[in-house]
């Protein structure tokens, strides 16, 4: 039976209850390599292409400040998830920390994000399998993949555990097997190499080229780079041991994807000149391994890319359909959304994959309008996730030390000293975003979309006679 809103999880269950009654079929390899595959997408194997054209050497010490910043959300997130695993993840921590207003705002903001994300991914995914079938339209492809990740979320949740699985494993194999290369390189021991030494860390204007300006750019770059992590969250609502699979995700998870970033870059850096322009037009990987001389290193990468694409596709549509049945399970949004069939919320799936279709649509009618107008809108929403999830955790840590110290499984470091820092380091995300002239209006127009949302969320709230969900 699904919890009431009223309702406190049973402490003596060694399953808590959780807000929708979904099945628990993920399996802690699941939940691991969730943890470790979600954040790893696109946007690190091409996007920091053009973060390094703006940072230079020092895109290493971006990735650095973003990823300890990312590690403390990640904290917080898992203490309050650990505690209270709830397929509504962030968004009902927010409601029993804050009130239902920010729950609303929260989880609704977080499904236009994945819905967005899903349509981009689709579309990226469709332009690489388009330059290997041109016969083919890129829509017919996009239709084609949202109906492949739409069966299988409309399946048990398993399916889609084991499809993130074997995705993730690609994309972590890939990502180590370059490390490793490039160390190889780095130190000389690769054949028909040379170690470069500090050469293209310290000169082409040194280690800070263009500045801090170059620097803010990088930062930027790198802080939407590491959205992703929450998913793991969501899912760990749905896994066998909820308590112990999310704690032991998180604990693991991010130290090796701190690894992965802050290494991949590092080894870019130090063997190619951050001038080069194959880094920015191929995409660092890319542009590394043609350096080194690897066979085909354009298609090998193409097909990691396309496969972190699916992935990403995969994972938003099964964030977006459970983040939709736990607002609507808690009385935020439409009844139908919340039909749950063989433990799936499967009209969840169906609409979040619509929607994502449709960003599809706009993107080959109106790409220069509508469809902007929502790239936009969804620019800093994972911002706005996190401010949740750390106001969130300076509220609720509190009240589990008084009411339930047994459920603090997961503590964050050295509260609330680190929560207030991590909170301060958002508020300089959020200016520095005001100052560049590339993300003010991504800003504004997410402002704009949160403002709406917590007014709607406001008025439900005055309005509903149900009571908040305990603590």
């Amino acid at each position: 039976m699904p919890m009431s809103r009223t309702t406190a999880p049973a402490q003596n269950d060694s399953r808590p209850q959780t807000d929708s009654p979904l099945t628990h079929g993920l399996k802690q390899r699941h939940l691991s390599m969730i943890a470790l595959g979600g954040v790893i997408g696109a946007g690190l194997f091409v996007g920091s292409g053009t973060a390094i054209a703006a940072a230079g050497p020092s895109i290493v010490l971006a990735y650095a400040i973003s990823g300890a910043l990312v590690m403390l959300v990640m904290r917080m997130l898992g203490e309050m998830s650990a505690a209270n695993p709830a397929s509504g993840s962030f968004s009902v921590h927010a409601e029993r920390a804050i009130g239902p207003w920010a729950g609303f705002t929260a989880g609704w903001a977080f499904w236009f994000l994945l819905c967005v994300a899903v349509g981009l991914e689709g579309i990226g995914a469709a332009g690489i399998v388009h330059g290997w079938l041109p016969g083919v339209p890129e829509w017919a492809l996009v239709a084609v993949f949202m109906l492949l990740f739409c069966g299988t979320n409309l399946a048990a949740v398993k399916n889609f555990g084991e499809f993130e699985f074997w995705f993730a494993a690609l994309k972590i194999g890939a990502i180590v097997l370059f490390l490793v290369i490039g160390v190889l390189a780095i130190i000389g021991v690769l054949p028909d190499t040379s170690a470069p030494g500090l050469t293209n860390l310290t000169g082409q204007g040194g280690f800070m080229p263009n500045g801090s300006e170059g620097l803010i750019v990088g930062l930027l770059a790198s802080v939407f780079a590491y959205g992703g992590l929450e998913t793991v969250t969501i899912a760990a609502a749905e896994s066998e041991h909820p308590v112990q699979g999310v704690a032991k995700a998180v604990r693991t998870a991010m130290w090796r994807i701190a690894i992965f970033y802050i290494g991949s870059m590092a080894v870019v850096v130090t063997l190619l000149p951050w001038t080069a322009k194959d880094i920015a037009t191929k995409g660092p990987y890319v542009a590394t391994l043609d350096y080194l001389g690897i066979p085909a290193a354009s298609h090998i990468m193409n097909v990691v890319i396309l496969v972190a694409l699916l992935s990403a596709m995969n994972a938003n549509i099964y964030g977006a359909s459970r983040m939709a049945g736990s607002l609507v399970s808690r009385g935020q949004g439409p009844k139908a959304l919340g039909r749950i069939s063989g433990g799936v919320p499967r009209v969840a799936v169906l609409v979040s994959s619509a929607f994502g279709f449709v960003c599809v649509l706009l993107s080959y009618w109106r790409p220069d309008d509508i469809f902007q107008w929502l790239l936009n809108t969804i620019g800093a929403i994972i911002l706005v996730v996190w401010f949740f999830i750390a106001a969130s955790q300076l509220l609720l840590r509190r009240r589990l030390e008084r009411e339930s110290p047994e459920k603090l499984v997961v503590k964050m470091w050295l509260y609330p000293w680190l929560t207030w820092a991590a909170l301060f380091g958002m508020a300089i995300v959020f200016v520095l975003m005001a100052r560049e002239d590339g993300t003010r209006v991504q800003l504004y127009y997410t402002g704009g979309l949160t403002l709406v949302l917590a007014i709607i969320g406001y008025i439900r709230q005055r309005t509903s006679t149900q009571t908040p969900i305990d603590a």
